[in-house]
C-alpha cells in the first residue's frame, strides 16, 4: 500500500507539531542583593536560585526544588584557609611570591591571617539557610 505524498507531508507536519508541544526548558529565578527578582535560561553563578520547568505553551510543567548554589572559588579558598588556620599545625607563607613557603607564621601573624580568612568567608560565601 502506498501513501500519497500529501498524506506523508501531513503526517510529518503533525509529528513536528506534537514534538514541539512536548519540548520543555528550565527557567532559573533568583533575587539580587537589592531584592530584584531575575529570570534566565542559565543559572546564576554563586547564588541560590529556583528552577521552573516550562513547556512550549508557557505552562509550568514542574517546579524543581531550589538548587544549592555552588560556592564561588573565592569562597572555597577562604573556607580552606580558615580551616587550615584553625588547626593546631605550623602554617607557612610565601612572602616573596616564588610559590614556595619561606616563612612560618608566629602567633600574632597567624591570628591576623585567621581574621582575614574569617572576613573573606563573610564576604565571599553566601549565608547558609
Amino acid at each position: 500500500m502506498r501513501f500519497p505524498t500529501r498524506s506523508c507531508l501531513l503526517l510529518l507536519a503533525a509529528g513536528l507539531c506534537a514534538s514541539a508541544t512536548v519540548a520543555a526548558t528550565n527557567v532559573y529565578q533568583w533575587k539580587d542583593a537589592q531584592g530584584v527578582t531575575h529570570s534566565s535560561d542559565k543559572p546564576p553563578p554563586g547564588q541560590k536560585y529556583d528552577t521552573r520547568r516550562i513547556d512550549a505553551s508557557a505552562q509550568t510543567v514542574e517546579t524543581a526544588a531550589p538548587a544549592a548554589a555552588a560556592p564561588s572559588p573565592q569562597c572555597t579558598t577562604a573556607q580552606q584557609n580558615l580551616a587550615l588556620l584553625s588547626r593546631d599545625v605550623a602554617v607557612q607563607q610565601d612572602t616573596d611570591g616564588d610559590g614556595k613557603p619561606d616563612k612560618t607564621l608566629g602567633a600574632d601573624e597567624r591570628a591576623a591571617q585567621k581574621n582575614l580568612a574569617e572576613a573573606a568567608v563573610k564576604a565571599y560565601c553566601p549565608p547558609a539557610g
